[in-house]
């Protein structure tokens, strides 16, 4: 694992939330957030957007033992969207073959595919436009911000609350 960007004692926030997320979904899901960051990538362009792995299933400990021991590859459970699902079940080993070398190991064996809806519809109410004076409160907080970027970012974040507010 790569060793996190620190500056002066400081650590990434991404790092921070990966160490606590990954036992999460390793333990729930049999996934890390490094297949879901990847996932773009392994799923390729046709596939990036409308499908998201959700699971892997592994044999349990208790029937390895009995066959012989060692590793067993397991059941990649991916959610797609709609008629996409037909095609995608068309590139199921082309898929095995991404994950496996993702992983770098023989890591799946199968690919379960779940027809559901990957894209929440936003229900997020539109913002109001701000008012003159909101505007110039607003300008007056970010007078002693110099970078434009910085100063950007802060705009629309500062716009996007105050815009929530009920008047």
């Amino acid at each position: 694992m790569a060793k996190p960007f620190t500056r002066k004692g400081s650590v990434q926030i991404a790092e921070i939330a990966n160490g606590l997320i990954d036992p999460i979904l390793a333990r729930r899901a049999g996934i890390n957030t490094m297949l879901l960051g990847s996932w773009d990538d392994i799923a390729g362009e046709q596939f990036a957007g409308c499908s998201r792995p959700e699971r892997i299933r592994w044999p349990r400990q208790d029937s390895l033992t009995e066959t012989g021991g060692g590793f067993s590859p397991g059941v990649l459970t991916v959610a797609c969207e709609g008629a996409r699902a037909l095609f995608l079940m068309h590139q199921q080993a082309e898929l095995i073959s991404r994950v496996n070398s993702f992983f770098g190991f023989q890591a799946i064996c199968e690919v379960r595919i779940v027809q559901k809806a990957i894209h929440a519809p936003s229900q997020k109410p539109p913002r109001r436009p701000l008012d003159t004076l909101e505007k110039r409160r607003l300008n007056d907080m970010l007078a002693d911000v110099d970078d434009p970027k910085l100063r950007e970012a802060l705009e629309r974040l500062g716009a996007g609350v105050i815009g929530a507010r009920r008047k």
